[in-house]
């Protein structure tokens, strides 16, 4: 019996969903517009199911970027997902949104196991979330929040070529004055990438809790109350 599997991509500014059939790709759909995931996410899920004709009674399983990213995003991402597996009482998978970026450029490098892969998501002023991948996804380096200077890798890049992509990428350039650093501009995070993940994931069973998953944010959420007038 196939595997369908639904992945749902919103951490950044894109908002992307896919559908894969055994780690095969049927089809995707994505907006990049600013602040869409919430009125488009059910609207991109339903064209592509139709497009594909394939039914939510035929999912195996829903899969959604873990984070870390936008908190906003990365919440309605979440609350899509548990919804969706909840009434159709099926597992759901988080899926790194580092390691989805880092496979996502891995895929199409060539030479890859040259490189260490080091996606970076911004996280405002010049700090960004990062970690550091081989070409097959193995984890050198943790997510962690970065403050980005002229130190930052500086170990990593004098041992090894690095790759950076995504969308904090473009701080770190002028920094990383060495040879060993690569940049690759407008890499954006893909719900292509989660659900090839996802394949794996499922396979063994790693499941999350769908009354209390959580998504990674990696640092905690600041909200501040509106002044009175």
């Amino acid at each position: 019996m196939s595997t369908l599997i639904l992945s749902l991509e919103t951490s950044s500014p894109v908002c992307s969903v896919a559908l894969h059939r055994d780690g095969q790709l049927l089809g995707q759909s994505e907006l990049r517009l600013e602040k869409s995931h919430s009125s488009h996410l059910s609207l991109l899920i339903q064209q592509l199911l139709d497009n594909t004709t394939v039914t939510l009674r035929d999912l195996a399983a829903v899969a959604v970027s873990d984070g870390p990213g936008s908190y906003t995003g990365l919440r309605i991402g979440a609350a899509a997902a548990k919804g969706l597996c909840y009434a159709l009482d099926i597992p759901l998978l988080a899926i790194s949104t580092l390691q989805a970026l880092a496979q996502q450029v891995a895929a199409y490098t060539v030479r890859a196991e040259e490189f260490l892969f080091c996606p970076m998501l911004d996280a405002r002023r010049m700090e960004v979330y990062s970690a550091l991948y081989t070409h097959a996804g193995q984890q050198v380096l943790a997510p962690a929040p970065l403050i980005l200077d002229s130190d930052t890798l500086a170990e990593q890049l004098a041992h090894h070529r690095l790759l950076f992509f995504g969308n904090g990428a473009a701080k770190f350039a002028s920094l990383a004055n060495t040879p060993n650093a690569g940049f690759l501009m407008g890499i954006e995070p893909s719900a292509i990438a989660v659900g090839a993940l996802a394949q794996q994931a499922f396979q063994q069973q790693e499941f999350r809790d769908v009354a209390y998953y959580e998504p990674f944010y990696l640092k905690e959420v600041h909200t501040t109350t509106p002044k009175a007038k």
